[in-house]
């Protein structure tokens, strides 16, 4: 059962003889943000608006929307998109964390290949990269080994468009695109750990390869992880431009349906909701691992939006006076009796700190 205590009585506000002021006696006031309050007010009301138009804006037929979101060539496009994100990523982050060790390298020949890589791969747009890796029959008809700067492929010899096909060209693009930018990535995170990390390794006589993957990369990935998932994202968003090369990717799927049956505004709401459930799931990994690499800088894991969400609940029951669910509170196992205080049985006196039982 929960009891309201009576408000206290108000407190004479007399000022004392010695002109001193009893600050117990002054009433506090709460800061009034009246244009926070009316900005917040706006916002309500135009999101209030926009989701009462999506009910009743017959224009977003939404069943069209149903009937396409689960269909065969939508479901497909999504294993392309999430297909070639996955692989573009993997050939994109480990070919870039070579690219960002040879720009730190001390050789100058290293880091200056390093560095004509990834300026030339930035220079050029995504689109323009896989419409040439296509297209790369045109320029080497033919590729294999044989004598050194000649056509002589006396040892193994192929086709390019047998190697090189739609599928292939997508992943040089998107993957050698990403490497870029993953390198600088990866190097600003890794210039970014105290150079004490580097000499207190090497002063204990640590191999260089031990010193890079079990100190100092784990302490870089803490600002890597976040930029690295915005790659990743953009990747996941990035791979629509396949659909030049007619690979049938997400976006592709849904032009060709909507080229069919002229419903273009469901149909690219199909897109648009499945591309915001494969980011969000990736903002969600990108919470825990940053939460994982975290462990080396704070003195307490941040929680996690359960805990969060488990520890408001206690605190409102807590406020009520009642135990929450489950017996137990922020405080611990709930006590019986009264609120905050220790319980004693009826007719039995409580027991002072300091004595024994």
């Amino acid at each position: 059962m929960t009891t309201t205590a009576p408000a206290p009585a108000a407190r004479p506000t007399t000022t004392p003889p010695d002109g001193r002021i009893d600050l117990g006696t002054v009433t506090v006031v709460p800061t009034r943000h009246w244009w926070r309050w009316i900005l917040s007010a706006l916002l309500l009301f135009v999101v209030a608006q926009f989701a009462w138009s999506l009910v009743t804006n017959e224009q977003y037929m939404w069943g069209t929307f149903a009937q396409y979101f689960f269909s065969e060539p939508v479901l497909i496009g999504v294993g392309y998109t999430l297909g070639l994100t996955a692989i573009s990523s993997v050939v994109g982050f480990v070919l870039g964390t070579l690219l960002a060790l040879g720009r730190l390298s001390r050789s100058p020949l290293v880091s200056a290949v390093a560095w004509g890589y990834i300026w030339f791969f930035r220079s050029v747009p995504l689109i323009v990269q896989i419409i040439v890796w296509y297209n790369l029959g045109y320029l080497y008809p033919t590729l294999g080994l044989g004598t050194p700067f000649t056509t002589d492929f006396w040892i193994v010899e192929f086709p390019t468009v047998q190697i090189i096909s739609a599928f292939a060209a997508a992943i040089l693009g998107l993957g050698l695109h990403q490497a870029a930018y993953s390198a600088e990535i990866i190097r600003g995170g890794l210039v970014s750990v105290d150079p004490g990390q580097h000499e207190a390794a090497a002063a204990l006589g640590i191999p260089a390869s031990r010193r890079l993957f079990r100190i100092v990369l784990p302490q870089a990935m803490r600002s890597i992880v976040p930029n690295a998932t915005n790659e990743v994202i953009g990747l996941v968003k990035g791979a629509s431009v396949v659909f030049v090369i007619a690979i049938p990717e997400l976006f592709y799927a849904v032009q060709v349906i909507y080229n069919r049956n002229s419903r273009v505004i469901p149909l690219l709401l199909v897109a648009v909701v499945w591309y915001t459930l494969i980011t969000t799931i990736l903002s969600v990994a990108q919470y825990y691992i940053e939460r994982y690499y975290a462990r080396g800088s704070a003195r307490a894991l941040p929680p996690t939006p359960v805990q969060r969400a488990r520890r408001w609940v206690s605190t409102q029951w807590a406020r009520l006076g009642d135990p929450p669910p489950g017996g137990t509170d922020a405080r611990g196992p709930a006590r019986a009796g009264s609120f905050g205080a220790e319980a004693t049985d009826a007719g039995t006196p409580a027991i002072e700190k300091g004595t024994a039982a």
